[in-house]
């Protein structure tokens, strides 16, 4: 038998079949475009999504007849939502994280409501990259489809509903719509009530882990599914991804090298105090029965590499083709093992913790005739690390020392990047014997979940196993820890600059 766990990412949707004791059986993967049809915006064609979703699904059951898929899970991005009518019809697009076309309904909230209250019921720094300001535009500015809106369903809930069961969602996955309050574990009345949103219109929220059914027999058949295969809710990425990397100390943390860069801690009292607030780190349930988790994220993360192959590594691409290699391994030897003399602001697309600034964008400092393409390859990887220290700083003022990181995800897969961090952090850095932690935490839920796990315990023991551990060079940790003592500048030196130019990038 085999455990599938499904990863729906802002870029890409991805489905592994595990054994239970955590092995990769059969796994499969599909991209899908970001549309920007406003310069603010970034969504997803949710039709072209499902599409790609059915595909992975069906490829991995095709691949696992001898051991066939007993139950599911499903992990996703956050705040993503899709109104769906009462015949099943997706009648929008999917607004993504970093889309902005919400602000002004975001300066509502915080009118009416404060951003302290805000945190103090969900666990969310007010920011427009939650639902429901997106679902205030759309009353707004498109009455007709938020009057037919049966439920507005998020990925998870949206593949659950797919699959032929009744949308449900899990509490890490309510908690990023900002109508979730998180204390009392149900949808917030203050805040619907606030927003005259009908609580109907939001679907069935348990805890991850949750049986939810079995798919109908027509559905499994599409899909080249046994039948009665179990569906359990999931989660959120971040926290499944925590759950698949095995962390359950208050010291150690996740970082998901991934299209957005994020670090996920989890502990067991609610944190949500001023500096929380102040930096824009969410507390929120865990997909861990008892725990909260918090995240420090970036944005552009790993998408910034992608940006430079898609601009200019022609001729990366091209010797990865020729060598029949990996593009980004192609990149990431090409630049080098030296510390970059470059600095590299990663805001191409807005901040992430600890500014929050959606008007903030990405700089390179310290360019000259010298420069070689290898000093800006090095210095973007640099650049997001050096980022995401930050964002570690502050946590420990918070009170959440982080000693032990466990990579997971995309960059995981370099030993150079992993080791980089180690020299930047400080901390000992862990890769894993599976990098698609995320889609294992699916699975270990869909098993727990199942009954064919006792416990979540139980479920890591037989999963989880350390692949490498990178130390940091006390040498490279000098050099870099003044390297941050720069860039930690930089962002409050070209701040108002910053706003002018993307002020000025719009009237262009």
């Amino acid at each position: 038998m085999s455990l599938l766990g499904i990863d729906i990412g802002i870029t890409g949707c991805k489905a592994v079949a595990f054994n239970l004791e955590g092995k990769i059986l059969a796994q499969a993967y599909r991209e899908y475009p970001l549309l920007h049809p406003h310069p603010d915006w970034a969504e997803l064609d949710v039709h072209l999504v499902w599409r790609r979703i059915q595909e992975i699904i069906k490829e991995v059951a095709e691949q696992t007849k001898s051991d066939p898929i007993q139950a599911l899970s499903i992990c996703s991005q956050g705040e993503a939502y899709t109104p769906v009518d009462r015949n099943g019809n997706l009648m929008a697009n999917t607004p993504i994280c970093f889309d902005n076309r919400a602000e002004n309904f975001t300066h509502w909230l915080d009118e009416k409501l404060g951003r302290e209250r805000i945190m103090q019921i969900t666990g969310q720094p007010l920011s427009p990259m939650f639902s429901l300001s997106k679902i205030l535009w759309l009353k707004e500015n498109h009455p007709e489809i938020y009057h037919k809106t049966w439920k507005f369903l998020c990925y998870e809930d949206l593949v659950i509903y797919k699959l032929g069961l009744e949308p449900t969602t899990d509490y890490t996955i309510a908690a990023r719509t900002l109508c979730f309050d998180i204390l009392r574990k149900n949808w917030s009345e203050e805040i619907l009530q606030l927003t005259n949103i009908d609580v109907h219109k939001c679907p069935r929220v348990v805890p991850s882990g949750t049986l939810v059914g079995t798919i109908p027999a027509p559905v499994a058949r599409e899909l080249s599914l046994p039948d009665n295969v179990a569906v359990v809710t999931g989660g959120h990425d971040h926290p499944c991804g925590t759950l698949g990397a095995g962390v359950r100390k208050e010291s150690v943390a996740l970082e998901s090298i991934g299209t957005v860069d994020c670090i996920a801690v989890v502990f067991k009292e609610p944190r949500l105090g001023d500096i929380m607030l102040r930096n824009g780190f969410p507390c929120y349930p865990h997909t861990i029965p008892g725990f909260y988790t918090t995240l420090a994220f970036n944005f552009t993360g790993g998408s910034l590499l992608r940006w430079f192959r898609d601009n200019l590594g022609k001729e990366e691409i091209d010797m990865a083709r020729r060598e029949n290699r990996d593009v980004y391994s192609v990149l990431i030897e090409k630049g080098g093992s030296a510390i970059s003399p470059l600095f590299v602001l990663p805001h191409l697309t807005s901040s992430g913790t600890p500014y929050m600034d959606i008007q903030s964008a990405g700089a390179i400092l310290g360019l000259s005739f010298n420069t070689t393409k290898g000093n800006i390859i090095r210095g973007i990887l640099e650049g997001v690390a050096l980022e995401m220290k930050l964002n570690l700083s502050i946590l420990e003022k918070a009170q959440i020392p982080v000693k032990e990181i466990r990579a997971i995800g995309g960059g995981a897969k370099s030993r150079e990047w992993l080791q980089m961090r180690a020299d930047i952090y400080n901390t000992r850095v862990v890769s894993l014997n599976v990098s698609e932690a995320a889609c294992l935490g699916a699975a270990i839920l869909a098993g727990w979940g199942a009954g064919l796990f006792s416990s979540v315990d139980e479920a890591i023991k037989s999963t989880v196993r350390e692949k490498e551990v990178f130390y940091p060079r006390p040498e490279k940790n000098e050099l870099y820890q003044k390297k941050f003592e720069i860039y930690r500048q930089i962002y409050p030196a070209i701040k108002n600059l910053n706003h002018q130019i993307r002020q000025f990038q719009q009237e262009i």
